[in-house]
């Protein structure tokens, strides 16, 4: 299905052959809504389920398109979201010529992307952050312990901590450079920390699933099941402020050095979308334990792009060039082990992959690794050095399927780090 009755560019990460779902506000004023990206518009779905047109057996009575999220319609499983799919395409393609031939329906129904406001597509109730590149986790041995290792855990389960959901941001937003302590500046177990705004602030290009339908408390989802709990992916950035992070993060996990703000994208690709990057994931060795194992082992072939621009310059750097198909552990495997405990899955959870780093220096996806903990400069591409983010410098992740004479993207998932100057009351 190439034809489309919207003009999409070459460029376009927004094919037909992606139509991925996000939440929208046509103006300031106006209630968010569901849309699904075509070309450099938006279709609006409530505007298509007004008119009737989602009128297969599952869609034809539902009122999820008309709701400020995308949650109800997330909970209807993968048959609702096949049939939204369905008919979509066969309205943008005009074999389906209903839209195409409406043209107050079609005027008011595909707005411009440049004139909408993206939203958080969810309401998030939980979050949690997987640790699963083996790459990243050897090269986070090596900076701080001297050698590439793996913890014993490592290679036998998806490790991961919970974050917090309430942070979580859409690209675009601001992220303010958190206060915290970090390390006391002379070892001397008498000087106090220091406290102040962090000096190490860093991003981690990661991905991040969606939950679609969810368990119930002491249920667990099983490794033959898990995909069909998997609604579809975005970008994320997990802002980590390195010098907070590793103050507190003993005994205890990731605290105040991750809460201050996650970013992604507000696109989510399914995964129907991507099902020609079907690739297979790494050999894992040793076998997982049989909770993990899975009958059919694959993963996605996405490449994925992060990019510095400092204030005042008109062109951003590329840091780092990755690939989603490097993580150790699938989607399913981490879905399954988050259950096996009886944990429940709520609708519009996110689980996130970790830091995607791969086996080259040029595919490590945060300054941490870059820089070795900031004992080295990272030489930008257009200009300028940096050990950690400054001031002024926008994020910019990418990432973008290339089929045969099409695309699935992801758009971008940005943040600008702007300077903590509010007044400190202590």
């Amino acid at each position: 299905m190439a034809t489309c009755i919207v003009p999409v560019p070459a460029d376009s990460p927004f094919s037909i052959h992606n139509l991925p779902y996000g939440v929208f506000r046509p103006s300031a004023s106006a209630a968010p809504r569901p849309g699904i990206a075509i070309g450099d518009h938006v279709l609006d779905l409530s505007a298509i389920a007004t008119a009737g047109l989602f009128n297969g057996p599952l869609l034809s009575s539902s009122c999820c398109f008309s709701e400020t999220t995308l949650n109800s319609f997330m909970a209807m499983g993968r048959p609702a979201w096949k049939e939204a799919r369905a008919t979509v395409q066969q309205l943008l393609s005009g074999e389906v010529p209903t839209l195409q031939d409406n043209s107050d329906l079609k005027k008011r129904a595909l707005i411009p992307m440049n004139e909408v406001k993206m939203e958080v597509p969810a309401a998030i109730g939980d979050y949690t952050d997987f640790f699963c590149s083996e790459h990243h986790t050897k090269n986070c041995s090596k900076i701080f312990r001297g050698e590439f290792a793996l913890p014993p855990n490592w290679l036998h389960l998806p490790v991961a901590y919970h974050g917090r959901a309430s942070s979580v941001v859409v690209s675009g937003t601001d992220i303010t450079r958190p206060m915290g302590q970090s390390f006391p500046p002379t070892p001397d177990g008498k000087t106090p920390p220091y406290f102040g705004p962090s000096r190490r602030l860093d991003y981690e290009l990661e991905m991040a699933f969606f939950v679609g339908p969810g368990c119930e408390l002491g249920d667990r989802v099983t490794i033959e099941n898990a995909y069909d709990h998997i609604f579809g992916l975005v970008l994320m950035n997990d802002w980590s402020a390195r010098d907070i992070q590793f103050w507190e993060a003993q005994p205890l996990g990731p605290f105040l050095g991750k809460s201050f703000g996650t970013s992604i994208s507000p696109w989510i690709v399914t995964l129907e979308a991507l099902e020609p990057f079907k690739c297979d994931a790494p050999k894992q060795d040793p076998p997982c334990l049989p909770y993990l194992t899975e009958p059919f082992r694959f993963t996605f072939d996405i490449p994925l792009e992060v990019a510095i621009k400092p204030v005042g310059d008109e062109k951003k750097s590329v840091t780092c060039r990755t690939n989603f198909k490097y993580l150790y552990w699938t989607m399913a495997q981490q879905l399954t082990h988050h259950t096996i405990n009886g944990c429940n899955l709520r609708t519009g959870d996110l689980l996130a992959s970790g830091t995607i780093s791969g086996p080259d220096r040029d595919s490590l996806a945060c300054l941490l690794e870059q820089t070795s903990n900031g004992q080295e400069e990272f030489t930008l591409e257009h200009g300028g050095v940096r050990k950690y983010l400054e001031d002024g410098d926008e994020v910019i992740f990418s990432g973008c399927c290339k089929g045969d004479g099409f695309t699935v993207g992801f758009g971008t998932c940005s943040g600008f780090v702007e300077r903590f100057a509010r007044l400190l009351l202590v």
